[in-house]
């Protein structure tokens, strides 16, 4: 497969290489919501499914995340399907830690065979012989975190995984598992409306990992009609989401949104905003809005 569609929005993001060598644009793609309700089972449609994923390269799209709890192995099986063989261009970041027991129900699981096996079936699954970007869904408080990242090492070391990445820490828990092993990525609930985690993508920062903001287009009471998203928006042409999604990507250049959707038409809407220009006074209001 080439990316030779004619436009190519996503790219007007940017770049950025996760671990020094992996060259992504920065507007990428989460493949979260491609599965049933509750992240739970097969896609309503799953021929649509799959026209996202496709359509996501051809936008321009570099950077795809999942997991191998989306589903589960729904998301990376779908993945595989619309996508294998890879091009050359194309990062799959995908994830291991949380097991599953039903619809919206997600443990953490860290033993070191428990990561073991969920790496190689995320190999299997997704056609992959090293996985990009591997990142520990959560850290399993039961678990000595050096016992889960040790595996995750060992993988590496095996040439199963290319680069090791966190999900949902503080920068204490960054600072204890690079003692562990070279760590490119953290993910971390993150948006215009929840700056929460503005320590952590201070720490990124400051020692160049990528930031991939989960739950990126949370305006809520933002885009309320006659709310400051709405204004600024009505002004700029672009839609609220755009504009939340734009904020991320001016905010830092470490960040890597990765908004998710089952619709193509949404997602066409998505990766509309690395076109979406915000002046000074628009991103400022926009940070004081929220």
């Amino acid at each position: 497969m080439t990316n030779d569609a004619g436009k190519h929005p996503a790219k007007a993001s940017g770049t950025y290489r996760i671990g020094g060598d992996l060259q992504v644009d920065r507007l990428g793609y989460g493949a979260m919501q491609l599965t049933g309700p509750g992240v739970w089972g097969d896609p309503k449609d799953p021929a649509e499914a799959v026209r996202v994923l496709r359509r996501a390269y051809e936008l321009g799209v570099t950077f795809i995340d999942t997991a191998d709890s989306y589903g589960p192995f729904v998301s990376e099986l779908l993945i595989r399907e619309a996508l294998h063989p890879y091009a050359d261009d194309l990062v799959i970041a995908t994830k291991a830690g949380l097991t599953r027991s039903g619809p919206g129900d997600w443990r953490p699981v860290g033993r070191p065979e428990y990561l073991r096996q969920q790496c190689e079936l995320s190999l299997r699954h997704l056609g992959l012989e090293a996985i990009g970007l591997y990142q520990l869904h959560r850290i399993d408080p039961q678990v000595p975190l050096a016992d889960q990242l040790g595996e995750l090492a060992l993988l590496k070391q095996e040439g199963k995984i290319r680069h090791i990445g966190l999900s949902e820490v503080t920068v204490e828990q960054i600072e204890a598992a690079r003692a562990v092993t070279p760590i490119v990525s953290v993910q971390n609930l993150y948006n215009l409306a929840d700056r929460s985690a503005e320590a952590v993508l201070e720490h990124c920062e400051r020692n160049d990992l990528a930031f991939i903001p989960w739950f990126p287009i949370a305006t809520g009471n933002l885009a309320r009609p006659g709310g400051p998203l709405d204004a600024i928006s009505t002004g700029h042409g672009a839609t609220p989401a755009q504009l939340a999604l734009a904020w991320l990507l001016r905010r830092s250049p470490v960040m890597l949104p990765i908004p998710g959707t089952s619709s193509v038409a949404h997602l066409e809407e998505n990766v509309a905003a690395a076109e979406v220009r915000l002046t000074d006074d628009e991103y400022a209001a926009l940070a004081k809005a929220a």
